[in-house]
């Protein structure tokens, strides 16, 4: 057990978010919160007092963590702001940027001739950026970015602008890595530097990072 995490409270989001257009469909993305829920499994295991907060997924709970369904950005961002105070924010799930101005009561349907729908988004309330200049602001927030290219770069800036203490960047497009796999490989950034972790199972990347959560905790 890490002596880091014995009795530390730590709040971890995972999963994607789902943003309904009516009652049929829903913009998403393709998070399987496998990460998110290795991180709250090992956590947990290690002694630490863990809320998960995670988007719809089909995971099994893991033992000893208290779990919070939700479903839009803008119920994730209410779960996790109300499990506040924590000694550890990991925000490991993939929020919708943007969502519906107006989703529709009724399903939207095909007109005749129609050949292009336009829909209407507004941007989401980031809730990585909102834990970091709360005024419960946890030890350490951790942020995590998925991106296609130049991985380094985008998740310095992200780091950087929201006031991050660590931001795991990770590439997804790849085969055997990143969403929907059990494996997948980061690149820890702080203020001071990089460190990479993997390619690895979920599971063991999660202890790796927690590793370094520790560290910082102590």
């Amino acid at each position: 057990m890490s002596a880091g995490l014995a009795g530390r409270r730590l709040l971890v989001s995972a999963g994607p978010t789902y943003e309904d257009l009516d009652p049929a469909r829903f913009l998403g993305n393709r998070s399987s919160g496998k990460m998110g829920f290795a991180i709250a499994a090992v956590a947990a295991a290690r002694g630490a007092q863990v809320v998960l907060v995670a988007g719809p997924v089909h995971l099994a709970t893991p033992a000893g963590v208290q779990r919070i369904d939700v479903r839009s950005a803008a119920q994730m961002h209410a779960a996790v702001m109300q499990a506040l105070p924590c000694d550890a924010y990991i925000g490991a799930a993939a929020v919708a940027d943007f969502t519906p101005r107006a989703p529709s009561a009724q399903k939207i349907k095909k007109q005749p001739g129609q050949d292009v729908l336009v829909l209407e988004l507004v941007k989401t309330r980031d809730i990585l950026a909102e834990v970091a200049a709360s005024a419960q602001r946890p030890r350490l927030v951790v942020g995590f970015a998925a991106e296609t290219e130049r991985v380094a770069d985008y998740a310095r800036a992200k780091l950087e602008r929201k006031r991050l203490d660590l931001i795991c960047a990770n590439q997804v497009g790849q085969a055997g890595c990143g969403f929907e796999s059990d494996d997948n490989a980061l690149l820890v950034i702080d203020a001071a530097g990089a460190r990479a972790l993997g390619p690895a199972p979920k599971a063991e990347l999660a202890g790796q990072l927690l590793d370094i959560v520790a560290e910082r905790l102590a």
